[in-house]
């Protein structure tokens, strides 16, 4: 939130950017809702995605006028840690929704985006299987780059 960049982002909000970059999703100038304000989820994609020159709108459950917010938006991100919160009502078709909920109960496993969005917007993520496994993969690279600086560092003393 300062600036400095010496650090790493949180792993999970990192994954949302790499799986937008991968899938050829620039934020640039689109209009992102990212509902949830957690401080490893929700503000940190925030500021990557403003980082990133997109019009960013943070949400959270309580936000008044929820659905017109995330039916406007270009991009959801959905990172709200409530199991199929977000049902069709909250979409538009064009969109693109990051799912980065993740429940595991008896009825099996969902996310905060309601399986019948799938067949309504233009992308979204799957869980199990999406924002999770990048999420790992990111973690698996922040220790490796970690690992290389502190071999760096060793050998440079």
């Amino acid at each position: 939130f300062a600036g400095d960049e010496t650090g790493y982002a949180p792993c999970t909000a990192e994954a949302v950017m790499e799986m937008l970059e991968f899938y050829g999703i620039d934020p640039k100038g689109k209009n992102v809702t990212v509902v949830g304000r957690s401080m490893v989820v929700g503000k940190p994609v925030a500021m990557l995605l403003d980082k990133e020159n997109a019009t960013v709108t943070l949400c959270n459950s309580h936000t008044k006028n929820l659905q017109e917010i995330t039916k406007s938006a270009d991009v959801v991100i959905a990172a709200l840690g409530k199991k199929n919160f977000l049902t069709k009502d909250y979409f538009s078709p064009n969109q693109t929704v990051i799912d980065v909920g993740f429940h595991c109960d008896e009825d099996g496993i969902s996310g905060d985006v309601d399986k019948e969005v799938a067949d309504y917007v233009k992308n979204i993520t799957p869980v199990p299987g999406g924002v999770g496994s990048v999420t790992t993969a990111v973690l698996i690279n922040h220790l490796y780059k970690a690992a290389n600086k502190r071999l760096v560092k060793s050998v440079e003393e």
